[in-house]
């Protein structure tokens, strides 16, 4: 009975997101207690204190594409928006183009991927964070660095990973940049 209840939960975030569960209804036929484990990242992955949800998004997002580049991608996109993130910052956040965004959103966005590529270069940027919104936006921030890379990679390990597809911010086709870039113009290839 339980099962037949976390399935149905996962129906529903199929239906309202237009997402491919299947790789979480393995865990869940599979090994129910690992189900269980694994829904831990859902309550992880939605911790946001002492930041605005643009800038916990930008660190969501960012993840998320150096991860995967289709349907997870699209599916933190669908949730910024729900969330009221504004399109164009959803839209500059993909792309990578700084001309749409307001600051805080750009530091948390290149402190991302300078922590997802392991640069010493985050260090400094985390001063900035850790000043800008204390030990408690820092932690957020970084929960939501780390737990957008756990679903695209069980979902590539169970051997339910799609190639990379555009995705969709209100009628805009984006793809997404994995280039780093950093606040000062300089490129990081």
């Amino acid at each position: 009975m339980f099962r037949y209840l976390l399935n149905k939960t996962l129906l529903s975030t199929k239906n309202k997101y237009d997402y491919d569960i299947r790789y979480m209804q393995q865990i869940l036929n599979t090994d129910l207690i690992a189900f269980i484990k694994f829904m831990g990242f859902q309550s992880m992955s939605s911790h946001c204190k002492n930041v605005p949800i643009d800038v916990i998004y930008a660190a969501r997002l960012r993840a998320i594409i150096w991860e995967d580049c289709g349907p997870c991608t699209q599916l933190v996109t669908n949730m910024a928006l729900e969330e009221s993130v504004n399109s164009k910052t959803v839209e500059g956040i993909i792309n990578w183009d700084v001309s749409l965004l307001p600051n805080n959103v750009i530091l948390v966005m290149e402190f991302s991927d300078l922590v997802l590529t392991h640069n010493p270069k985050a260090d400094e940027l985390r001063k900035t964070i850790r000043q800008k919104w204390g030990e408690k936006g820092l932690v957020s921030i970084v929960l939501a660095i780390s737990s957008m890379r756990v679903y695209p990679t069980l979902k590539y390990a169970l051997g339910f990973g799609t190639a990379c597809t555009r995705v969709n911010v209100k009628g805009a086709q984006l793809v997404p940049s994995r280039k780093l870039k950093l606040i000062d113009g300089a490129h990081n290839d």
